[in-house]
């Protein structure tokens, strides 16, 4: 369990707070490029860390997320027209570019040079695998865009949905974190495979590491005479968990407010260039990105599907991880819980995120940040599923999960920032 005032630590976000300020420090998603398609297109709202914030892409392709608030009185400028490299605000003209800068005021004297002694609140951005990632924190303490393996592949092999989450961010990442519940919530009935060795082994026997980007967390099961299965996925600061689904999928829990989330499942294929109808998941999402099944219809549950198809009666992953989390409450207070063997990762992973925040409000640099081109590659962080001869240990087989990166490593071209420097 959690004192309340740990919970309250982890678990608030908004402006001056504490996981705020350290969650900032990152480059987290703001919205998907399929929001923004085309140049000059209508701007779109965007909320995150309890921040109202309005983005477009300018008449040259580059992204704007700006303080949906006009400097001038305030006014939404979500209404504003995009037009001529620029978003301009409906109530008095005023016109500001991707980095906030006011480039007219028609409304004031022609000599006047108001316009150059404001700049709006703008943040950069970098546009890649079909996500257009803000940082959000201080201009001076902005670091390298991580140049991940999904990172450097052509977007036609990556894929990324997004939904919203009506709880708080740290139920969806402790989803994440606990292997366990596979057997469980997202059995299927009479199916192989990896489903048949969830529902065979339900308690898994756990290793947790301390690493460079966060933590690995290794789920070990017994596969048959002379086998281990080993399931390894990695939370990766701030707020990501890469697991073995599909192929490997990156799933991001971006707070929206405190209470309200944006989760973000980024997957991608090395060898092939994904199929359209490969991403089932976006059946599963509506307008707004607000799934179908969702808590005010009760998911859409099933009962005869519950009894004779799978452990829920709910269909698809997506929807048996939100009834499980949304229904904690917006804000679950986990100084009522009773924690076992099994959850012996989302402990592991609520230390490291206390530890960070307080090492952060003591002054020291977040883990995982990248300051170096020659440092900005991780060939260590990974998920993946195998079963391995059982007398083999999982480090020995895996040689390329190691505890940090390699220090002498090539360096590898930044992706492109496209906004406010």
């Amino acid at each position: 369990m959690l004192s309340q005032e740990d919970n309250d630590l982890l678990t608030r976000t908004g402006p001056g707070t504490a996981m705020g300020e350290l969650i900032r420090r990152y480059w987290i998603p703001a919205l998907v490029s399929e929001e923004i398609p085309a140049p000059d297109c209508p701007p779109v709202q965007v909320r995150v860390l309890g921040e109202e914030l309005v983005a477009f892409r300018d008449s040259q392709g580059g992204i704007g997320l700006l303080n949906e608030h006009c400097s001038h009185r305030g006014t939404s400028l979500y209404y504003g027209r995009n037009e001529e490299c620029g978003l301009r605000c409906i109530y008095h003209g005023w016109k500001y570019d991707v980095e906030g800068n006011v480039l007219e005021t028609p409304a004031e004297p022609p000599e006047s040079d108001f316009r150059k002694k404001i700049r709006h609140p703008a943040y950069p951005t970098v546009e890649v695998a079909g996500v257009i990632f803000a940082y959000l924190g201080p201009r001076e303490k902005r670091p390298l865009f991580p140049n991940y393996a999904w990172a450097q592949l052509p977007q036609s092999r990556t894929y990324v949905t997004k939904c919203l989450l009506e709880c708080n961010y740290l139920q969806g990442l402790e989803g994440e974190c606990d292997s366990s519940h596979l057997s469980f919530l997202h059995r299927e009935f009479g199916a192989a495979g990896r489903q048949a060795l969830y529902a065979q082994d339900t308690a898994p026997v756990y290793e947790v590491e301390e690493t460079d980007f966060g933590l690995r967390l290794i789920a070990l099961r017994q596969a048959g005479p002379g086998e281990t299965y080993v399931r390894v996925s990695s939370f990766v600061m701030p707020v990501s968990c890469w697991v073995p689904a599909f192929n490997k999928e990156i799933h991001i829990y971006v707070p929206a407010d405190d209470t309200h989330t944006w989760r973000y499942d980024l997957g991608f294929l090395r060898d092939r260039e994904v199929r359209a109808e490969e991403v089932h998941r976006r059946r599963q999402i509506g307008p707004d990105y607000v799934r179908i099944r969702n808590l005010r219809n009760h998911y859409l549950q099933d009962r005869q599907l519950q009894k004779r198809v799978n452990f829920t009666g709910i269909e698809d992953f997506l929807n048996h991880d939100a009834c499980a989390t949304e229904t904690m409450g917006p804000i679950y207070d986990r100084s009522r819980e009773h924690l076992g063997m099994s959850d012996r990762a989302v402990i592991a992973l609520r230390r490291f995120l206390l530890g960070a925040v307080r090492a952060l409000q003591q002054g020291k640099e977040p883990p995982h940040i990248v300051r170096e081109p020659a440092h900005n590659r991780f060939p260590h962080v990974d998920t993946l599923a195998e079963a391995i001869p059982a007398e083999i240990h999982w480090k020995q087989h895996f040689k390329h999960l190691t505890m940090c990166a390699p220090e002498e490593a090539p360096a590898i071209p930044a992706a492109k920032e496209k906004a406010a420097s």
